[in-house]
């Protein structure tokens, strides 16, 4: 049985409300219409691809009970909170009868090549999403503009625009709305597109008719499994979030268990390697939006520098980025253990006991492990 996860990129509350109202018959025709309409209208805001999807939702509401039952979402407590609210969008925001979900790629064009990155361990590595500007601002921005387009058109209609808003099942919704499929390690793939791409919805009272879903292509390929350093994806399409090196440097609030420190090498913010193995990216088109360009110099940076940031630095490094939601503590937590999987260098060793009467006892404890974890790679040395 497949099965999934939700996305680790964070829970944002800031989608606005619409009531869902009564909205004017539209005869079947002017819907088909409307729904050719809408998708030029995606693609001219910025949208590689726009797909309209009805709410049967059962297959995957089994898949989240099934995840959650097994514990994989860790400390993630939002994500059982909503109950069946997540897979009934009805339920969730009532009148609704389909959902607008749109994708909008994100590779940066001007990024430093990642496994270049990740070879050279004095370097941070940061998840490619995460290098522009926040995601969620972009893409509500834009999802808001399409609505108000179809109301231009039609007239006040009932909706609601989501980001990572809400409880949403995102990737098997973009799934029904023929965006892609769910590959085996949970993410959404498309054959022309790869999976380097945002995701965002609109629930809409308007029956308009829907996008047939496209068949699943991973074959045989277990190139994600085999890649993922933590072994997170524990049989394919069923990923352990408590494994998983983006849920430990993005959503973890306490400590990264021991167990997990040394297999997270240099990756201080989220990780792609099940991505960046995945045969259908090579068919991935960079992003053509600046919003989404590498900033900061986040794409290779060293990790010293990275570690001398105080929190005045680390605030306006990451201003409009989704980096910033881990706070500074957390920022100084991942990037200790980074520099404990660095060579031990007098200028690592040093940075590290910079840090060693940190308010916070969460980063003096990594730092401790860190400069241990020097000591030992001195020893192996001898």
């Amino acid at each position: 049985m497949r099965r999934f996860i939700p996305v680790l990129h964070g829970f944002y509350a800031i989608s606005r409300l619409i009531p869902i109202a009564m909205t004017v018959a539209l005869s079947t025709s002017k819907l088909a219409e409307l729904a050719a309409t809408i998708k030029t209208w995606g693609r001219e805001l910025g949208f590689q691809q726009v797909g309209i999807a009805d709410l049967d939702l059962g297959e995957p509401e089994a898949w989240l009970f099934d995840w959650l039952a097994a514990g994989f979402h860790g400390e993630m407590e939002y994500m059982a909170r909503h109950g069946v609210k997540r897979s009934r969008p009805a339920e969730l925001v009532p009148g609704t009868v389909r959902v607008i979900a749109a994708r909008m790629d994100y590779g940066p064009p001007d990024a430093a090549e990642p496994w270049s990155v990740l070879n050279r361990p004095e370097l941070g590595y940061v998840s490619r999403y995460a290098l522009g500007r926040d995601y969620h601002k972009v893409l509500r921005q834009r999802l808001q503009r399409l609505a108000e387009r179809i109301t231009a058109a039609i007239g006040p209609f009932g909706y609601r625009v989501f980001v990572d808003s809400a409880p949403v099942l995102e990737k098997a919704l973009a799934a029904k709305a023929g965006l892609g499929w769910i590959g085996k390690h949970s993410t959404l793939l498309d054959r022309k597109a790869g999976s380097w791409f945002f995701l965002g919805e609109i629930y809409v009272d308007l029956p308009l008719p829907v996008d047939a879903p496209v068949t699943a292509h991973c074959g045989r390929c277990n190139a994600c499994l085999e890649i993922c350093p933590t072994q997170a994806i524990v049989a394919p399409y069923q990923v352990d979030a408590r494994r998983c090196i983006s849920y430990h440097t993005i959503e973890l609030h306490g400590p990264i268990p021991l167990q997990f420190r040394r297999a997270i090498g240099n990756r201080i913010y989220g990780c792609d390697d099940c991505q960046l193995v995945c045969p259908w990216n090579h068919f991935a088109t960079m992003t053509a939006e600046p919003d989404f360009r590498a900033r900061h110099g986040l794409d290779a940076p060293g990790l010293i520098d990275l570690f001398g940031w105080d929190e005045a630095e680390f605030l306006q490094r990451t201003e409009g980025s989704a980096i910033r939601r881990i706070g500074h503590e957390r920022w100084l937590r991942n990037v200790a253990v980074a520099l404990g999987n660095a060579p031990p260098a007098p200028a690592v060793i040093d940075a590290l006991r910079m840090r060693q009467e940190h308010p916070s006892a969460l980063v003096r404890e990594h730092v401790e492990w860190a400069l241990a974890e020097k000591v030992d790679k001195s020893l192996e040395l001898v």
